[in-house]
């Protein structure tokens, strides 16, 4: 017995060491993740206020000829932050970019637009872009507001529009074989409802998701997607940074 009873002691020596290994490699890992993402996190404080700052000469002139439209997508908890959301439309506005779209899934921007573009009446005058969504030369900055349940919409109606014209040409014609709907119809129907819309050349998502978060499929077929961060920590400097970026990169579009 005395035998058995130092084996299992053994044992479970043996087991709590090995335990306390593992947790000492975890603790080791998980430190070191989150002193590298703590240092890169400084590393990138440090560039935006250096880029703010203008320090870094390269990010003072902005080629903004590439970006005439950029979408703003903002997380449902972070949309609610009414005021940091003004303070980057002041920041978009002070670059010179003439066209945005603010997009959350549940419409919690489009819900506050009013206290947006009060907080904003002091910098300039806002309007919403147009249906027809032209992007003009203006000296204001032209805003829309998008929720995913406008996609849903707009989806809908454009299959209605395609549904009733193919229902018209079966009858105009009995002989006719059946039509198939390719892309280009559904962007046809799409623009004839109204909900065609600009493609942004950009899209900057706000928020813990990195994804465009049921922003319209057609709308973003050639746009360039940045994940930004949390809202509640958003820079000056890394905004310039990005869009600088976005600037310098050269576009190939197939055939």
């Amino acid at each position: 017995m005395n035998i058995r009873e130092e084996m299992q002691k053994a044992n479970r020596l043996i087991a709590q060491i090995g335990n306390f290994g593992l947790q000492l490699v975890w603790f080791i890992l998980h430190l070191s993740v989150s002193t590298w993402y703590f240092l890169l996190e400084i590393a990138h404080a440090v560039e935006s206020y250096f880029i703010s700052s203008g320090l870094m000469k390269s990010y003072k002139a902005l080629n903004l000829g590439k970006l005439r439209y950029l979408a703003i997508v903002v997380g449902s908890e972070e949309a609610y932050q009414t005021s940091k959301v003004s303070e980057l439309l002041q920041w978009l506005e002070a670059i010179g970019v003439k066209h945005v779209c603010l997009y959350d899934m549940e419409g919690v921007l489009k819900r506050s637009k009013e206290a947006i573009l009060e907080k904003m009446s002091n910098a300039t005058v806002f309007q919403e872009a147009d249906e027809n969504d032209k992007l003009l030369d203006q000296k204001h900055m032209m805003l829309e507001f998008a929720s995913f349940s406008d996609g849903k919409e707009a989806v809908a109606k454009a299959a209605n529009l395609l549904f009733a014209k193919y229902l018209t040409s079966n009858n105009s014609s009995e002989d006719q074989e059946g039509e198939i709907f390719t892309e280009p119809h559904m962007t046809e129907a799409l623009r004839a409802v109204g909900s065609g819309g600009p493609e942004p050349d950009l899209l900057l998502v706000y928020g813990p998701a990195r994804c465009h978060q049921g922003f319209p499929a057609w709308r973003i077929r050639y746009t360039e997607i940045v994940h930004m961060g949390s809202l509640k920590s958003m820079r000056y400097g890394s905004l310039i940074k990005a869009i600088y970026k976005f600037t310098m990169v050269r576009q190939n579009y197939g055939k």
